[in-house]
């Protein structure tokens, strides 16, 4: 029997550890050839090297599978093209992109530094744009189509205290992969993104966690949905954000009140007085599908 991913070629951001991890481990035994990118720092995102990254394919190796190490930083344009690089010059082609890649530095916004809100966005938002542009200018050459696969966040389409940079930054990917969605049909390219809830080294110290089991609510949980984005069975879905909690999955949109109407401008007592009517049901025919 056929696997999933049989000889498709995929790039996973960030899998020398937790989520992107169980990607690469999982792809892997779907059949997939995984460039393993990982810079090798830990979670603020300092320090670097390649035990990460070798570690997870020796892994993939030694279950069956083929892959390849890439420690290039997805936050330059010669990092994002190097781990597309990596692709090319090993397996000849590309055909799955996923967009893990990401680090933390919380801090509640009247405190952050320039230095926390910048690395976020640049590991985040640039590097997801980054490798998302130069994915598909492959995919484009190629000719052939392909899956990219983001990751925003709860934090990014909700908002989370103490979260503003990675909040932003998540909020962010979501614009990307709905433009991208847009502006990648043409080329027969699917753009989706997950959203997980998962325990891992970046999560382990957050209290809504606390008194979880791992595998109760564990990055094995994530897997299988990013894979099934990546494959050809999602070929009809695409500009799409799946949540994934423990064994729940679901798809969050952004929709519109039914709202209220006047044939001139609001005035601000006016907008007080209805102020529950604008706010209340949604109107179906107005929801922002693609």
């Amino acid at each position: 029997m056929s696997k999933l991913l049989e000889g498709k070629v995929a790039v996973i951001t960030g899998a020398g550890g937790g989520i992107g991890r169980e990607h690469a481990l999982y792809f892997g035994k779907e059949g997939a050839k995984v460039v393993v990118n990982d810079l090798g720092g830990d979670r603020s995102g300092g320090g670097k090297g390649g035990e990460m990254a070798d570690k997870v394919v020796a892994e993939i190796k030694a279950a069956g599978g083929d892959a390849v190490a890439n420690y290039d930083s997805v936050s330059t344009r010669e990092g994002a093209d190097g781990v597309v690089w990596s692709a090319l010059a090993k397996y000849g082609r590309l055909d799955i992109l996923v967009n893990n890649a990401g680090i933390l530095r919380d801090r509640t916004l009247v405190n952050m530094s320039d230095s926390d809100w910048n690395l976020v966005q640049e590991v985040h938002l640039k590097g997801t744009f980054l490798c998302m542009q130069a994915a598909a200018r492959t995919f484009k050459v190629q000719g052939k189509g392909g899956r990219i696969v983001n990751t925003t966040s709860y934090s990014g389409l909700i908002g989370n205290f103490g979260q503003g940079n990675y909040a932003a930054a998540k909020a962010g990917i979501y614009g990307l992969t709905r433009t991208g969605a847009l502006e990648f049909a043409r080329m027969g390219v699917t753009v989706n993104a997950v959203a997980p809830v998962a325990l891992t080294r970046m999560t382990e110290d957050l209290a809504m966690f606390k008194g979880i089991a791992p595998e109760k609510i564990g990055p094995q949980f994530i897997s299988p949905v990013v894979a099934f984005l990546a494959s050809d069975l999602s070929a009809d879905v695409t500009g799409t954000i799946v949540g994934v909690q423990g064994g729940k999955v679901h798809v969050y949109r952004m929709e519109m009140s039914e709202g209220a109407t006047k044939d001139r401008p609001w005035t601000p007592a006016e907008l007080k007085e209805q102020w529950a009517s604008i706010i209340s049901g949604t109107a179906a025919s107005t929801a922002i599908k693609l």
